[in-house]
């Protein structure tokens, strides 16, 4: 069973389904909302738990009922919460989700209290750092605080894993990519951070080649309905994507990576192993509706790998 630390977002989101989304100035009707438990490292969090990883998760929420709504949900999922803090003068994270007939979304989010965690906050939570196999961080917190993490982890021979979502509106700081030992980033984050946009394999070839030079030497890119590609230093493909019919996207590139780090080897030698579980995991996300609600279990992902 892996061990997984996840540092990460906490957030209450609000889904509202409709047609289609509005143009500018337009005002369309929502036909169901909904609340539900979320947040990219959360989400991640909760598919690595679910997957059979034994999970951890260093973050904040406010001192709020929704704060006390995102303990709870991390609880149910038997992941250990001692190292969540709680901001007293920031209300805890909320994300807002339209979701349209095709399965489609546009998400506003409001950071909070994610983005008041500290350098401080992190480095209380060392000792179950130093006690992981892997620690997953992405961008809706702070990045000193995933470099602080980082950092803590590189010096007890923990692995790395970077999820740049979402696309960062500055550079990464070059310190955070040189702590990084696995990046994970959709086509668009991975365009955004090395200029190359994914068209064929030259471009995903070129795009490998450019993390190796800003340090980064293992990258798995998901390109959505085509699948995902990943490369290391030994090898390189592109595994496609199981076809299903989408409801709701929302989660999956989460579940995908809490799903991945749970079966990845620290040395990423069953690498096409753990993105085809990954993908099995994704897959079921999107054929349901919300964020963590979506998630599938252990059970739900052995069953369908077992019945391909």
């Amino acid at each position: 069973m892996n061990k997984i630390t996840v540092l990460g977002s906490l957030n209450v989101d609000t889904t509202f389904r409709i047609t289609r989304f509005p143009n500018p100035g337009e005002t369309v009707q929502v036909h169901e909302k909904a609340n539900a438990a979320g947040g990219k490292g959360a989400n991640q969090a909760v598919a690595a738990a679910r997957s059979g990883a034994k999970t951890s998760f260093i973050g904040q929420v406010g001192n709020d009922g929704a704060g006390k709504f995102m303990l709870h949900s991390l609880e149910n999922d038997n992941i250990n919460d001692s190292y969540v803090t709680t901001s007293e003068t920031t209300g805890t994270g909320t994300a807002n989700i339209m979701l349209d007939q095709n399965g489609q979304n546009c998400i506003l989010v409001y950071g909070g209290a994610n983005q008041t965690l500290t350098v401080s906050d992190v480095k209380k939570a060392e000792p179950i750092i130093k006690s992981s196999d892997f620690i997953v961080a992405q961008f809706e917190t702070p990045q000193d605080a995933a470099i602080a993490a980082f950092k803590i982890a590189k010096d007890n021979g923990v692995t790395t894993v970077l999820n740049p979502a979402p696309a960062p509106s500055k550079s990464i700081d070059a310190e955070l990519l040189r702590l990084t030992d696995l990046i994970t980033p959709n086509e668009l984050e991975s365009a955004s951070i090395t200029g190359i946009k994914i068209d064929d394999n030259d471009s995903m070839i070129a795009t490998a080649n450019k993390f190796s030079s800003l340090g980064v030497d293992n990258v798995i890119i998901t390109i959505g309905d085509k699948g995902a590609f990943y490369s290391t230093k030994s090898n390189n493909a592109l595994m496609p994507a199981f076809k299903v019919k989408a409801v709701d996207t929302t989660a999956a590139g989460d579940t995908f990576i809490g799903a991945l780090v749970s079966q990845l080897k620290t040395d990423f030698s069953n690498i096409e192993t753990a993105v085809t579980f990954a993908q099995h995991a994704s897959s079921l996300t999107v054929q349901r509706l919300g964020a963590q609600p979506s998630i599938p279990t252990l059970d739900e992902i052995l069953k369908v790998e077992n019945n391909k």
